[in-house]
């Protein structure tokens, strides 16, 4: 079997698929993308697959060290990505050969369904109490919220007392078993986000997330003395040697990396397996398509230091299009008890609606993360 061909599809709210084809009629599906960067992941791919057209689709370690180490420059969000939308679809491809889901491939189950959270609150967080419980309702056992807006190097205290309020009352409204995550999201410096941590302490927390920003991940080290609360991070660090020193370092709790940036199911594989090695839990992070969603929970099925799962129906992304609307079946994510079955069909499990994907991409688009300022007028984290 050779690969002959691909296509890739930009396609609304933001993301980007891949297709890639066989000369045996047996294709795969990917989801290759950086948020905001979708056209430039997109030209990363195609450049990627001059190395990978007229290769065996199932040698898939062989090229991902190929498109990995064939480059002298390597690494980082755009390429990783590329790579990570590649290796899903020669996974999915795989499966389809073997007639069997991709957890079968990497050595069986070790559990039958994942957790889930979703999120609540938006960007700003606002109302997250009543979204809270609107998620409990419909069965989920936990969620994650933003924790604050622009926050400066040293900022005001009232904006501290404002995530610890809300995080009281959707503690006090959803009860003791609920499980509560608070995202940092890399808004925060050293001096504020050491304090919110010893704030947020009583309140018994699920994790919190991106406490500081990757670059600063040092600083973990000394916000750990602060707080009894489970340190989560790793959305934006992309290859097992990112996360190596993280680890030794033994600062974290739970790393979170997203197997469409993190080099795919074939890197991520590794890097969970680094994790458990060390003790330290897994939530990968994705608050993106199906196909993505499908890649993770195949990787979560294998690994026992898997937690949670994030999940993006309904967040505040998902504007005109959400989770299931590109596959034919999306009784496959269907969540009961705050868990979802491991899709157990050949690949990824997932039947993607090509007909809708070439429909959507007719009208692409151009998403763009929202860019913040202070007060003062300089640029803010987002």
């Amino acid at each position: 079997m050779k690969i002959t061909g691909f296509e890739t599809f930009i396609v609304p709210p933001r993301w980007l698929f891949l297709k890639i084809e066989t000369d045996e009629g047996i294709s795969g599906w990917g989801e290759p993308v950086v948020e905001g960067k979708a056209h430039t992941v997109q030209a990363a791919v195609e450049e990627l697959m001059d190395y990978v057209i007229g290769q065996d689709p199932q040698r898939i370690e062989d090229l991902w060290q190929l498109m990995y180490r064939g480059g002298f420059y390597r690494g980082g969000a755009i390429l990783m990505s590329a790579i990570a939308g590649i290796d899903q679809a020669l996974w999915d491809i795989k499966g389809k050969i073997y007639n069997a889901p991709v957890y079968q491939l990497l050595g069986g189950a070790c559990r039958n369904s994942m957790r889930v959270y979703s999120w609540v609150g938006g960007d700003r967080p606002i109302d997250v109490v009543k979204a809270a419980l609107e998620k409990k309702a419909a069965g989920f056992t936990a969620i994650k919220m933003n924790a604050s807006e622009e926050m400066q190097f040293i900022d005001t205290h009232d904006k501290i007392y404002a995530i610890v309020e809300r995080v009281a009352a959707i503690r006090e409204a959803c009860g003791p078993e609920f499980g509560i995550a608070v995202d940092f999201h890399g808004r925060l410096h050293k001096p504020m986000a050491r304090g919110l941590a010893r704030e947020l302490d009583p309140y018994r927390l699920m994790f919190i997330e991106e406490p500081v920003l990757p670059e600063n991940n040092e600083v973990l080290r000394e916000i750990a003395h602060h707080t009894s609360t489970p340190i989560a991070t790793g959305e934006r660090m992309y290859s097992r040697w990112e996360f190596k020193n993280l680890l030794k370092d033994g600062v974290v709790d739970i790393i979170q990396p997203d197997l469409s940036h993190a080099g795919g199911i074939t890197e991520c594989k590794k890097i969970f397996a680094m994790a458990e090695a060390f003790d330290v839990a897994v939530a990968p992070h994705c608050p993106l398509g199906p196909i993505a969603l499908a890649a993770c929970l195949q990787v979560d099925a294998t690994s026992y230091n898997a937690v949670i799962q994030e999940q993006s129906l309904g967040i505040h992304y998902n504007q005109g299009n959400d989770l299931l609307d590109y596959i034919t079946d999306p009784s496959v994510f269907a969540y009961s008890d705050g868990h979802v079955h491991i899709p157990s069909g050949p690949g990824l499990g997932i039947t993607v609606n090509e007909e809708y994907v070439r429909k959507m991409a007719e009208d692409g688009h151009r998403w763009r993360n929202p860019v913040w300022r202070h007060r003062d007028g300089s640029i803010a984290e987002w």
